[in-house]
């Protein structure tokens, strides 16, 4: 870093500092031009606000639905009444149906699409879900039984098409009208080891099961003012769209049951024991968490045979899907959070072999996702919030979430497992607001859910402890996604089936997004409100990604067009490379100053390896010798300051305004930054100077620096302190994919480290808790006590 003088002119009345002129191969117009036409237009329904309009409009669909589990034959068996509203402004003479179940049916369209190869060696249980499953069984899927007219009793006529089924009306469903139909059907479960997704059940080794079941009943599709129909095959990865409507749910189970559904138990006193029903009476009061249903109870429940049938009974209104998770091996408990003024009782139920995780975390987890994804959001709405455990790794409903993490068979658990089960509960529960409240089509949009959700998780974790090991959210952990092959990569803006790598393009990249936006770009205050902002605009509601585009700008008033350009619509990385920086320093021409200067380069020069040798090699030379060989030269001084020079400075001050002494004579140092865009995607340049004196400081610059030339840019940044080193993004908040070419001058890399071993392998991870218990025990013959 080279320092250089410069003169100021006495005619120039202030500074400024030239762009590098646009030249025909950027791009800087394009990237920083508004999205116009690549978002739908405006219209009553949708306001270019992004809130919904004066005609907006949606459809309600409600549910009587019963249901009955065959343990012996692992099968559900139900019955439907569905009343359809229609409030669309358009005559329907037909609805569709989603028949989510014949996924696991023959022939279904998503495991026949699904490629993939076996490789050298495959597991029995992907074989068998191959065989057993996909390709050659026709037992599982729906099984309709009829369809037919609620009032007449009429069959109505029904087409199926693979996962969807189309049931054309007897006449057609006018605007503010609504019809009633029913469908009675049964389906065979699949057992999750065996390729089940989403739903399903597990087998313990004690005989029992665990049943996790949704997508059970056939459901409305969503017909909307944005695609009509929403009829897209469910082909797995992209989940589903559905109206708001009121359920009543009758579930029909053995006995000895403990089930947990969507929705507020009604008929308690009938189907609980007194024991449990005064503890289920007490939790919802309590800031304790109460076990209601215990796990010496449900031991004795293990090793028994049921003696009949129970009926449990739900109501749920305002919601837009059921499930429900039922067992004899369940303990369950449940605590009171307010939320608002308003009581909610959050409840677990697990098998035993989820302790002591799940009774000490999981309803603890539960009360605080509520409690602070209200406070990013909207307050939660419902009476109850549930987590069970069972062999759905994570899957949400309204009220109601599957999770995985389980402990080993002795107790004991990893640090990974433990924070893994929490972030799970976390992100399930949290899908309660997205999208089971703020309501987005997950079958086209997976990250208007999942990214929005992991997001708000990201949130929940760091308030659940400071310290979390948080996955996804931080932009220093996408960086790895980022820097792969373009070519490889799917933007945000695609839809959830034709996604690769969801969990990166769908869950992480969307929550860094959403994160870089609230710390760097926005800053969080006006990021928290535009956010709520748009959960209570579309609370109820079917937002798209422009409706969340328009609020967020809208409410902040924050120009982000260019953002959602680079993040959502494009695949391009972040990678700023601080490719020089120019050192200059005004020429105050005090010869004080000037002349100390030029007298410390040229002795700075003058400092050779010859002449330093040469005060040994050379013993006197002909002038030290001779002294009659020296002349006015020998003793003149070029760097003194002469009296003319002090008259000439003098002259000089005198002749500057006050405003222009106090410039000169502040001591300024001026840098000059050039800056590259290798990676393509904008952002905003963040700058860290330290300084000589061991202090620092940071420059931040909005991403709108590279309007006028997305390539390169040069800054001039003033300092009354002498810079010693520069870096970008000092605080990984960009994403940049090499940190490398951050620092000027170049910092050294760190080495690779490699390791010196004996043959025999690297030991696989060890669990610490269960050394500490080992560690903990005496070792045989010896008890514990004193020593003889």
């Amino acid at each position: 870093m080279r320092k250089i003088s410069f003169i100021i002119s006495l005619f120039y009345a202030g500074l400024t500092w030239a762009q590098a002129p646009t030249m025909p191969n950027y791009h800087a117009n394009d990237r920083f031009e508004q999205l116009g036409t690549a978002l739908p237009t405006p219209n009553t329904y949708r306001t270019a606000s992004g809130a919904p309009g004066k005609d907006y409009w949606q459809q309600r669909a409600d549910y009587d639905i019963k249901v009955e589990l065959d343990e012996a034959n692992n099968k559900i068996i139900g019955t439907e009444t569905i009343t359809y509203f229609n409030q669309s402004p358009d005559a329907l003479p037909y609805v569709w149906i989603q028949l989510d179940q014949n996924l696991f049916a023959k022939n279904s369209p998503g495991p026949i699409t699904r490629t993939g190869d076996l490789g050298n060696q495959t597991t029995m249980t992907s074989l068998s879900t191959i065989t057993d499953m996909n390709y050659s069984n026709a037992d599982y899927g729906y099984n309709i039984q009829s369809v037919k007219d609620a009032k007449t009793g009429k069959p109505l006529r029904y087409t199926i098409n693979q996962t969807m089924m189309r049931i054309d009306l007897p006449q057609p469903l006018l605007p503010k009208q609504s019809y009633s139909f029913s469908i009675d059907w049964n389906y065979r479960i699949v057992e999750v080891a065996k390729g089940g997704r989403r739903t399903g059940f597990e087998v313990f080794k004690d005989g029992n099961n665990v049943y996790e079941i949704a997508q059970f009943y056939p459901r409305l599709c969503v017909y909307d003012d944005v695609t009509g129909w929403q009829h897209k095959q469910y082909y797995s990865q992209g989940e589903f769209a559905l109206s708001f409507g009121n359920f009543k749910l009758a579930i029909t189970v053995p006995d000895d049951h403990v089930l947990g559904a969507t929705g507020e138990l009604q008929n308690a006193p009938q189907v609980l024991t007194p024991t449990q029903l005064k503890n289920y009476e007490k939790a919802k009061t309590s800031d304790k968490v109460v076990v209601i249903a215990s796990q010496e109870e449900r031991e004795k429940a293990e090793k028994g045979k049921p003696s009949g049938k129970k009926t449990w009974i739900f109501k749920a209104d305002n919601v837009r899907d059921v499930a429900f998770a039922t067992s004899r091996k369940y303990i369950w408990d449940g605590k009171m959070q307010e939320v608002a003024g308003k009581k909610v009782l959050c409840m677990s139920f697990y098998p035993k072999e989820g302790n002591p995780l799940w009774g000490k975390y999981s309803t603890e987890v539960v009360a605080h996702t509520v409690k602070t994804y209200s406070k990013f959001s909207v307050d939660y709405p419902y009476p109850v919030a549930i987590s069970c455990h069972g062999p759905i790794g994570g899957m949400e409903y309204p009220m109601l979430s599957f999770n995985g993490g389980r402990p080993e068979a002795d107790g004991t658990y990893s640090e990974a497992t433990k924070y893994g089960m929490i972030g799970v509960i976390i992100h399930e529960v949290g899908h309660n607001f997205f999208p089971m409240i703020v309501n987005n089509d997950e079958r086209q949009w997976m990250w208007m859910d999942e990214g929005l959700n992991t997001f708000v998780q990201y949130l929940t974790e760091k308030e659940w402890d400071k310290d979390y090991p948080t996955r996804r959210g931080e932009p220093q952990m996408i960086v790895d996604y980022m820097k792969q092959d373009p070519k490889n990569l799917v933007p945000i803006m695609t839809m959830s089936d034709n996604l690769i790598n969801a969990g990166a393009s769908a869950y992480a990249k969307p929550a860094t997004a959403l994160n870089i936006l609230r710390e760097t770009v926005m800053g969080r205050e006006l990021f928290d409100y535009a956010f709520k902002e748009y959960s209570r605009r579309w609370a109820f509601k079917s937002p798209t990604p422009a409706d969340l585009f328009r609020t967020l700008e809208d409410a902040s008033g924050v120009d982000l067009d260019w953002f959602w350009k680079g993040w959502f619509y494009g695949v391009e990385p972040v990678d700023q490379d601080l490719v020089e920086v120019e050192w200059f320093a005004l020429d105050t021409q005090n010869p004080e100053i000037t002349k100390a200067e030029q007298r410390a380069a040229a002795s700075s020069k003058r400092e050779t390896v010859a002449r330093q040798r040469d005060k040994d090699f050379i013993k006197e030379s002909v002038v030290e010798k001779n002294p009659d060989m020296k002349d006015f030269y020998n003793s003149y001084d070029p760097y003194k300051v002469t009296d003319a020079d002090k008259k000439k400075y003098e002259t000089y001050l005198a002749s500057l305004t006050p405003d222009e002494r106090k410039l000169v004579e502040s001591g300024l140092n001026f840098y000059t930054l050039k800056v590259k865009n290798k990676g393509g995607l904008p952002m905003p340049v963040i700058v860290k100077m330290q300084f000589e004196d061991g202090t620092d400081s940071v420059a931040r610059f909005p991403a709108e620096i590279w309007r006028l030339n997305d390539q390169q840019v040069s800054k001039v940044i003033t300092t009354k302190k002498k810079v010693v080193q520069w870096t970008l993004d000092p605080f990984r908040e960009i994403a940049d994919i090499d940190e490398e070419s951050n620092s000027f001058p170049r910092q050294p890399t760190k080495p690779t480290r490699f390791q010196l071993f004996k043959g025999g392998g690297f030991q696989r991870g060890s669990n610490p808790m269960r050394e500490a218990q080992q560690s903990q025990q005496p070792k045989a013959g010896q008890q514990g006590g004193a020593k003889n």
